[in-house]
This record gives structure tokens, sequence and C-alpha cells, in this order.
């Protein structure tokens, strides 16, 4: 019974090898002779100018922000802007009340008047003093007594004069006016308190809008890039971004580097300056900054394009015959979409962008969009179709 078993098993395997070898060459219906055809994707290698650039998160930041804090003490008598106003410089923005320090600056006038009375006439005993000194009719040391009496009353002129040019300062100091052009933010002291001298807090903030900087940091590698385009005289574009990269918030020029490298992020910061009209980059804002180093002619294909093996970059090239060539290549500068081809690809050839991860070097593919090529017999296929055709005219046994 194990023998009759086995000598089943033997003739159905026999039967299943035969009726595979009679298959046609092609294999199923629906591929050409070299295979199953993969679908992929595919770009023609072009030659355009590639802008190299610089892509960074950066934080506006205003040339000046500068607190208004009050420099004599006294009541607050008067708010002159609103929040958020827009202000010139030298614009009244609040008032102290100064009639303390109109008084103080009387009073040194008045000082300073009498003491200059006396002062003239100290000269004046001075000069007669020297008349009858030269007649010696008087002694050398009332002379010298005068004198000194001058010099004393002149010094005593100086000192009322500064304390009177210290009164006017006092005075002109309770009007509080913008020293910067800017934004003016909320007040943090209403009229009628009592405000002292340099208070910390101060009353209010003014920001200057336009122009403004944006601060971000560029690798330490493209620092001799930037310093040798410097060097040229040429201007470096930088655009501000919002967050998700879709609309181009402002357009500006590259301004300066920092002087030391940050060891922690090997970067080094940079500024650039932008105008800023109608305000769109707000202070301490983040935006993504995009800054244009150079651009380059090149042959480029997209970034999909290019993949790294154990023998180094190369791409698949697509061939007439719809077949790929693996192809080492040398990368030069990469945008986030595009990557210049120095040497490897000419302009024109099509290269597999989507879809080489299971391609070897001689693979048939279909491009997207293609259709299938139509299936293909071969001679032992036609002779199965005809032998079909036979059993089929054959007529029923009796």
């Amino acid at each position: 019974m194990l023998a009759l078993i086995l000598v089943v098993g033997l003739a159905v395997g026999a039967w299943y090898l035969i009726k595979r070898s009679g298959e046609p060459a092609g294999g199923r219906p629906g591929f050409g002779a070299g295979g199953i055809s993969q679908t992929v994707g595919h770009a023609a290698a072009r030659r355009t100018d590639l802008p190299i650039l610089i892509d960074a998160l950066g934080t506006v930041t205003p040339l000046a922000t500068i607190t208004l804090r009050p420099q004599v003490g006294g009541v607050l008598t008067e708010v002159l802007y609103t929040e958020g106003q827009s202000v010139t410089k030298g614009q009244l923005l609040a008032r102290i009340d100064p009639r303390p320090y109109e008084q103080a600056l009387a009073q040194a006038q008045g000082t300073r008047v009498r003491d200059e009375a006396q002062l003239e006439a100290a000269r004046v005993t001075l000069a007669r003093y020297r008349t009858l000194l030269a007649q010696d009719s008087i002694a050398r040391q009332d002379v010298d007594t005068q004198t000194a009496l001058v010099k004393q009353l002149e010094g005593a002129v100086i000192t009322d004069r500064a304390a009177e040019a210290a009164a006017k300062l006092n005075l002109d100091y309770t009007r509080i006016t913008a020293p910067v052009t800017g934004r003016i933010g909320l007040r943090t002291v209403d009229p009628g308190n009592n405000v002292t001298a340099n208070a910390t807090t101060g009353i209010a903030v003014i920001t200057q809008m336009n122009p403004i900087d944006v601060q971000f940091a560029v690798p330490q590698d493209r620092v001799p890039d930037i310093q040798a385009q410097l060097a040229k005289g040429e201007s470096l574009q930088v655009k501000a971004m919002d967050r998700v990269r879709s609309s181009v918030l402002d357009t500006g020029t590259f301004s300066t580097l920092d002087n030391i490298v940050d060891t922690s992020t090997g970067t080094v910061k940079a500024k650039a300056r932008f105008a800023n009209q109608g305000a769109p980059l707000f202070p301490n804002q983040f935006v993504n900054v995009q800054m244009t180093l150079r651009t380059v002619n090149a042959v480029v294909v997209p970034v999909t394009a290019v993949r790294t093996g154990p023998n180094g970059t190369f791409v698949y090239v697509i061939n007439e015959d719809r077949t790929v060539s693996m192809r080492a290549v040398k990368r030069g500068e990469a945008t986030v979409d595009l990557v210049a081809i120095t040497d490897g690809v000419k302009e024109g050839e099509l290269v597999v962008t989507e879809g080489g991860d299971r391609l070897k070097d001689g693979a048939r593919v279909m491009l997207q969009g293609e259709k299938p090529t139509p299936p293909r017999q071969g001679a032992n296929g036609q002779r199965g179709e005809g032998q079909q055709q036979q059993r089929r005219q054959r007529p029923p046994p009796q």
C-alpha cells in the first residue's frame, strides 16, 4: 500500500513538471520577456540655475527697545499717547508736575545773579586797590586779600551757573518725550500717580519697528562661503517666512556675522535687516529664514532620484527599451527638492524617482501613465493553442 502511494506521488510530481515546462517562455500574460515590469516614477535631468539656500530658524529682533523711565520724581499729570500708537522721535508722551522744578530753577537763577553782583563789586575794589598800591598808599596784603576774594566769587558764580543748568535740566525732564521712532506698548502708570526717578518698570516701552533685524544661526561650514560673497561686495538676499513656510513675510539683506562659533551647536549667529514696511514682522516673533548664498548653473535631478549604496551614490537611468541602468554619480549642491549632478548623468536622460527600492541593474520598468505591453506568445504557446483547437474539433466518444 505504501509503495502504491509513493508511485502515485511520483507520477503527480512528474506531471506537474511536464506541465510547467510547456508554459510560454515569457512568463505570465501581461509582462514582457524580460520579466515583470515594475511601474516607477521618473523625471528628466535638466540644466537650470540652482539657488544655494541656507535655511534656519530666526527671531525678530528690534534695533532699539527703550523703557521710558522718569528722570525726576513727581505727580504724573498728563499721558498724551494711546496704547499701541506709533510715535515719532521727540514726540511729547507725558508730563510730570513741573512746579517744584520751576521754583528750584528760579532759586538757582537768583543765587547766580547775587553772586555775579558781588563778583562785579569785588573786581571794582580790586582795581582801586591796585591803583593805590601803585601810589604806595595801601599795603600789598590788602591787594592780595581782595584778589583772593575775587577768585572766590568767580568760583561761586561758576557753581551757581551749574546749579541753574541742572535745574533747567530737571525741568525739561518733566516732559517725557520719545527718544526713537517706533511703536509704544501698554501703559503701566495712570495720570495722577506719583512716579519716582529711574523707576524699574517705567511708564511704557517703545520698540523700533522699521527697520528691524532677524537673528538666526548658520552652520560654521558655511561661514567661509558667506565671507567670500561679502568680500565680493554682493548683497545676500534673505527671506523671512511664516511658521509653515507658506508665505514670505518680508525680504531683506544679510547684515553681519558674529565673531565667535557657538561650540554647543557648531553655528555662528547672524543678522539680516528688513525694511518691515507695514510691520509684517513683530518683535520676538519666530520666523523661518531662507538666505540665498549664490546661484549655480548645473544639471539637476530630484532629490528622490539619488540613492546611496555600498559603492557610493548612484541613480537608475531609464533606457529607451524601458530597462534601467545603475549609474554612479557625483553630487553637487542641493536644495530641498533638487540636487546638482556634476558627473554621471547628462541633460535630458530619464531617471527613476519613485519605486526604485526593488530595482536591479537591467530590470524592466514601466513609466507612470503607460499601458501594459500586450502578451507575446511563443512557439510552445502557439502549439498549445492548436492542440486545444484540435481537441475541440474531435468528435465525442461513442
